[in-house]
């Protein structure tokens, strides 16, 4: 969970960097792209975390 977090701080650090300084817009690109990468490492972090029932 901790590195879940620190994803999205320095996704959103990026992110402000990206589209506050002139010139800088591939860090836009870029946090974004981490902020993706770390939402589907939560899904499937989530998915193989569910306790599976017995039938």
């Amino acid at each position: 969970m901790v590195i879940f977090l620190a994803l999205i701080i320095v996704a959103m650090v990026l992110g402000i960097i990206g589209a506050t300084v002139d010139g800088l817009f591939f860090l836009l690109v870029i946090g974004i792209a981490v902020l993706v990468a770390d939402i589907v490492y939560l899904a499937v972090r989530m998915r193989r975390s569910r306790p599976r029932r017995l039938r």
